[in-house]
């Protein structure tokens, strides 16, 4: 997690929240720059760390090379929040679909420019997600994906 994210609490307690729910423990390890990346895979690797979530930042999006390429460095299977990940190389990723998110925000140009007010309208939550997979990656961290999650993907990567 980017400790300079306002975001960062929220995003705490809901990974705290589903880690608890599932019987895992949870090691958040901070990073604000590209040298707290390499130190934050450093301590991932002391701890013998099972797994890596990537917490929602543009910062870490800017870096999706280095993060991706330290995540199979490290033979860590790692999930992340934008479809850009897994285009680099990433394990898996499970994000809102950015041309849904985009047709909603045309819908509500479209309203605003008819004369709608915008503190009238609502606020809405995305709609679609997308479940992207890296089949490549899989094997090379010698992970079986199940056909069943293959078969939701919405995205194989080969």
């Amino acid at each position: 997690m980017n400790p300079n994210n306002p975001n960062v609490a929220a995003q705490a307690k809901e990974i705290q929240a589903a880690t608890t729910a599932l019987g895992l423990q949870l090691n958040v390890l901070r990073a604000a720059s590209q040298s707290d990346i390499d130190n934050a895979f450093a301590t991932l690797v002391r701890q013998r760390t099972d797994a890596l979530v990537v917490s929602v930042d543009p910062f870490f999006l800017s870096l999706r090379r280095q993060l991706v390429a330290l995540a199979l460095r490290h033979s860590t299977p790692a999930i992340y929040y934008a479809r850009e990940f897994a285009a680099a190389g990433g394990l898996i990723s499970y994000a809102s679909s950015f041309a849904d998110s985009f047709h909603q925000a045309t819908t509500y140009v479209r309203r605003i420019l008819n004369g709608e007010k915008p503190a009238d309208l609502p606020v809405q939550q995305p709609i679609k997600y997308e479940l992207v997979i890296h089949l490549k990656t899989a094997k090379a961290l010698g992970i079986e994906v199940p056909p069943t999650l293959l078969a939701r993907a919405d995205e194989v990567i080969e």
